[in-house]
């Protein structure tokens, strides 16, 4: 799902030279390149040369497919249908919602990441120091203490607990021990994920969501519910934050270089040729994800047509399953847990690779490459036994900490050329003034999740308008925008 960005320049891959001594431990721009001409030597083409500016359909196809595998994991698979059974005949427009969110701010984050050459490059126009924290704090969230962990307990749910009975607990620590020894052993050479995800894994996800989406199609149903839970009301607003759930914008900040460097290894090397080809690519994944969205929450709306389902005690999952019992009897079980264990294993063994490859270029004297990737799925292996309830509830204030930053980063750079360029001082007091009151936020969701309460700063919090749909970050993010206007001008003068 998720791989590592490079500081280098998008269209100059720099990589390369390290892959001699350590290929285990090459850079993000060395991986992509080792993927790109991977692909390209094993279908018997040569790589392109450096005077070709446009990729060919099929490279484009390869790399649409695999950074789509890697996006798509539980949280996508889990909250389409969920989404659609509890909004009834008005999906449409909760999904709306969450394709903006789910769709929108990843993309806008591959494009804007592979314009300034990197995630460190973009958040250090912040500062250095906010780059390092904030790049750890995201690997770690879409790492070893949420994302990792979650496909493993995610798939289990789906497709081993329900049949093991009285041993629940020794079948999910050994399905765990077995599914994180295989998705490390993938991420042991990280050149070959196009290879599996692209061409076998990521297909074999896609057929198996037609094959329910062309069910859905074919087989007679009831009218849809009406709205209920979460969704009764403010769909397009309940979407939007159910979006944030599939983590895909903090894994969009380190795509767009890992595309660019790929698109650079396939024979555009031109500043304005890779450009385009990488908006083409994330546009493509972009567009595969809106579909088998729409799929997905069209499946669910069906779903939830024959057997409505408790908005606060089920999932996404449930859904499914509801859906594949009523057309397949019990074998839809199995069915829908083939789907959860792909698609799972897709993220697991991409976060792996990505999250060690990032740890060793910011810490090279720390750990190996291949060290990290054991680390990691050690760590996951002993959180994912937590349970997914747990999980979930401990990553999402965490996640309601990072996603403003994430959210101010990337519309502050969309209009860097225009606006942020010429006063600088926005990047630093939008960030920091939403970083606030996201991060206090996240502090109350962290407190509450453990059991406790800290009233005064919900009271604080609470104070801010717009607190109660989410997005109390809003008013001090615009105030960071003046403020930081008023800063820049003010040096300019001073320097005049």
């Amino acid at each position: 799902m998720r791989a590592p960005e490079s500081h280098s320049h998008p269209t100059m891959p720099d990589g390369a030279a390290a892959a001699g001594d350590d290929p285990a431990a090459e850079d993000a721009v060395g991986v992509a390149q080792n993927i790109a001409e991977h692909v390209e030597r094993a279908d018997g083409a040569q790589v392109p040369g450096a005077g070709e500016t446009r990729l060919t359909p099929r490279q484009r196809v390869i790399v649409g497919v695999t950074f789509f595998s890697m996006f798509f994991g539980a949280g996508n698979l889990i909250f389409p249908p969920y989404l659609g059974a509890l909004a009834g005949d008005r999906t449409a427009l909760g999904m709306l919602g969450f394709v903006v969110s789910a769709v929108g701010l990843p993309i806008l984050g591959v494009i804007v990441v592979a314009r300034a050459g990197g995630f460190s490059n973009l958040s250090a126009r912040v500062s250095r120091r906010f780059a390092l924290v904030l790049g750890v704090a995201i690997m770690l969230t879409i790492g070893p203490l949420f994302a990792i962990p979650r496909t493993a307990s995610t798939s289990f749910e789906m497709a081993v607990a329900p049949f093991a009975g009285d041993r629940l607990g020794a079948a999910q620590l050994i399905y765990s021990i077995v599914f994180f020894a295989l998705a490390w052993l993938v991420a042991q050479r990280p050149d070959r994920l196009s290879q599996v995800l692209g061409k076998v894994m990521g297909p074999l996800l896609l057929a198996m969501i037609a094959i329910l989406f062309v069910t859905c199609l074919c087989v007679h149903h009831p009218p849809f519910a009406a709205p209920s839970g979460s969704y009764a009301h403010g769909q397009f607003i309940r979407g939007l934050l159910d979006g944030y759930q599939t983590m895909d914008l903090l894994a969009g900040l380190y795509f767009g270089i890992v595309i660019s460097a790929n698109i650079g290894a396939m024979g555009v090397r031109d500043e304005r040729g890779n450009r385009r080809e990488t908006g083409l690519g994330g546009l493509f994944t972009g567009v595969m994800l809106v579909v088998i969205y729409a799929m997905l929450g069209f499946v669910g709306a069906v779903s939830g047509s024959w057997r409505g389902i408790d908005g606060a005690r089920d999932t996404g999952a449930t859904v499914l399953t509801n859906l594949t019992e009523q057309v397949f009897g019990h074998g839809g079980t199995v069915f829908v847990g083939v789907i959860f264990v792909v698609a799972c294993f897709n993220v697991c063994a991409g976060l792996i690779s990505t999250c060690s490859s990032y740890f060793h270029k910011q810490f090279p004297r720390t750990l190996s490459y291949r060290a990290w990737t054991l680390v990691f799925a050690l760590v996951a292996l002993l959180i994912a036994n937590i349970g997914l309830s747990a999980i979930i509830n401990l990553s999402v204030p965490v996640l309601e900490a990072l996603y403003p930053i994430a959210i101010v980063l990337v519309v502050l750079s969309l209009f860097d050329a225009v606006f942020t360029s010429r006063f600088p001082a926005v990047y630093f007091w939008t960030v920091l003034l939403t970083a606030i009151d996201s991060v206090a936020e996240g502090v109350v969701g962290l407190v509450a999740a453990f059991g406790g309460r800290w009233t005064w700063l919900e009271t604080v919090c609470g104070w801010m308008p717009l607190n109660g749909l989410a997005f109390g970050w809003l008013v001090p993010a615009g105030l960071g925008v003046v403020i930081g206007v008023v800063v820049s001008l003010t040096r300019r003068r001073r320097r005049a």
